[in-house]
């Protein structure tokens, strides 16, 4: 699919969206019963779990530990079933997926307020299930949820997007045939509240007008995201409160 067939003459997509309409997005906080934190979320056809433990103690070297903050250590993998291609990976990913990795890391060490847990650490674990545009933001997404539901503090959501160009026309929350059309691409990753950002990330160099609408574009997705993150919390939240009080 090419830049320009990004876009019908009505300025439909190709999965019938408008240029600034997200995917469906589906979310569940607690899947995971062994963990401290656990979610899953659909955006489109791209799933992710992600699972939080602690904090806890450092594991191994204890001279790791940082004495004014928690650790955060993240890993990030995308399951072999994820696509349609048959391919062998190595069992925790490649060296794309460490890079995710950093990125997740750096993230979450912007929102968690760590400070609260010197000498620990917090462990963020993300997989991809199904892969279809937008996985890592989806994953950070699911990432969220699940360091909410341990309940630890943040400083805000951490909510993230893609965004594209289609011609001159910012397209939000990318699938998986607009990233592979090869046009510039947009990775966001905000704290909505005060308009933070924690992550951002370019697939090529952008004139500063084009790129300012892509990233706006971004922006806009991330506060939709939010709206609809802060409502599985909310949603979650209840579920939990009925629990106690049966």
């Amino acid at each position: 699919m090419a830049a320009a067939e990004l876009l019908s003459d009505e300025g439909y997509r190709a999965d019938g969206r408008r240029p600034a309409e997200l995917r469906k997005v589906r979310a569940r906080m607690g899947v995971f019963g062994q963990a401290d934190g656990s979610a899953y979320i659909e955006q489109g056809n791209t799933k992710a779990l992600a699972v939080v433990y602690g904090p806890h103690e450092m594991r191994g070297s204890r001279s790791k530990a940082l004495p004014d903050r928690a650790l955060v250590n993240c890993r990030y993998s995308v399951a072999t079933f994820s696509t349609g291609e048959r391919r062998r990976r190595p069992p925790h990913g490649d060296r794309q997926s460490a890079e995710l990795a950093l990125h997740l890391q750096q993230t979450f060490e912007a929102a968690i307020l760590t400070h609260l847990y010197p000498r620990s650490q917090i462990d963020i674990y993300v997989q991809i299930l199904q892969a279809d545009g937008g996985n890592y933001c989806a994953g950070v997404n699911a990432a969220t949820l699940a360091v909410m539901d341990a309940g630890i503090p943040m400083r805000d959501y951490v909510c993230a997007s893609t965004a594209g160009l289609a011609e001159e026309t910012p397209l939000a929350d990318l699938s998986s045939p607009e990233e592979a059309a090869g046009g510039p691409q947009l990775v966001l990753a905000l704290l909505p509240a005060t308009g933070q950002i924690a992550l951002l990330q370019l697939s090529a160099r952008l004139h500063q007008e084009r790129l300012e609408a892509a990233l706006e574009a971004a922006g806009q997705a991330c506060r939709a995201l939010h709206a609809v993150l802060d409502q599985v919390v909310r949603e979650r939240l209840r579920e939990v409160t009925a629990a106690l009080g049966d």
